[in-house]
This record gives structure tokens, sequence and C-alpha cells, in this order.
């Protein structure tokens, strides 16, 4: 009786320890996880703040491109009026980058939220995926507007070959400024999107 006692007593010793030490490799497994959690959700947080400051400065930089000035063509002295709003490809960045602020500042106010509750900032696999998609989605309409604006701007700066059309830029210095700038924040505001999508591919590959 006593050997079999003592036998019990030490195979419940044994099984004691292996749960301990089962529990102190769960929970060190999920302490490291949710630091690394913990950290693409902060970034995710600032890039998404970013993303909206820089394509606000963008819309702003676009819709106050407007100026009025003289210019010679032959002899001639012209009025020149530039606004954004004459071309269709400076209409199309503006929606678009517009379109990116308003996403960008609805994810943020969820992020943040989320993120000062301690709680994921994307918690379910549907969300993460709807994330990815807009992300893309609003990254190619970003790209593809600022490399129509580019061509305008560009346009403007030196003309059209074989064609008596001036550097506008020359006379319309102020309002020229205003389209580059504006298109290099948007073009960051790409950059800024595609990084987000990297942290929605971590998210899905890692996290669900």
């Amino acid at each position: 009786m006593t050997k079999a006692t003592e036998q019990k007593q030490k195979s419940l010793t044994v099984e004691e320890t292996k749960l301990d030490i089962r529990d102190v490799v769960t929970t060190t497994y999920d302490e490291d996880n949710s630091h690394g959690g913990r950290c693409n959700d902060v970034a995710m947080v600032v890039l998404r703040a970013t993303c909206m400051a820089i394509s606000a400065v963008s819309v702003l930089l676009m819709v106050t491109a407007c100026e009025t000035s003289m210019t010679t063509l032959y002899g001639f002295e012209f009025q020149l009026h530039a606004v954004w709003s004459l071309s269709d490809s400076l209409i199309y960045l503006v929606v678009v980058t517009s379109a990116t602020v308003i996403y960008s500042s609805l994810q943020l106010v969820l992020t943040g939220t989320r993120l000062m509750r301690k709680s994921p900032v994307v918690p379910t696999r549907t969300q993460a995926w709807f994330c990815f998609v807009a992300d893309q989605i609003l990254g190619y309409a970003m790209v593809s507007g600022g490399s129509a604006a580019l061509g305008v701007t560009n346009m403007n700066r030196t003309g059209i070959r074989h064609m008596p059309l001036p550097n506008f830029c020359k006379s319309l210095g102020f309002f020229c400024d205003h389209l580059a700038i504006s298109v290099v924040f948007a073009l960051v505001a790409f950059l800024l999107l595609a990084a987000s999508s990297v942290l929605d591919v971590l998210r899905l590959s890692r996290v669900y």
C-alpha cells in the first residue's frame, strides 16, 4: 500500500511539472506573439495618420493652385488664367486623394481607438482582407492619378514640341509649384498605402 501511494504521488508530481512547463511555454509564446502584434498595430496607426496628413496636404495644395499672369507669344501679350479644375487629370487626382483622406481618417479612428483599448486594431480576418483590398485599390488609383497629373505638370514646364506653345511655368510659377508639390505628396501617400498593404499581408499570414 505504501509503495502504491508513493508511486501515485510521484506520478501526480510529474504531471503537475509537465503542466507547469506547458503553461510557461504557452504564456511565453503568447507574450511574444502579443508583443509582435502590438508593434504591428502601432506601425499601422502611424501609417494611417501619416497617409491622412500627407494626402490632405496634397489636396490642399492642388485646390489652391490658381494664378493669373501675362505671357508674350509672337510679340503679342496674352493673359493666362490657370486653375486646377480645368484639367481632367488634376480633377481625377483630387478625387482619388480626397477618397484616400476619408478612408485613412476612418481607419485612423478605428485603429487608434482599438489601440488605446489594447485590443487588436484588425480583430478579424474579414476586416484584414477588407483593409488589404482597399489599400490596394486606393494605392493603384493614387499612382495612376499622380502619373497623369505629373504629365500635365511636365507639359506646362516644357511646352509641346513642334508647336508654338511657351513654357507656361515661367509666367505661372506659383501654379506650377503647387501642382508639382501636390503630385509628390500624392506619390508619397501611395508608398504609405503600399506599406500598409505589406502589414496587412503580415497580419493575414501570422496572426490568423
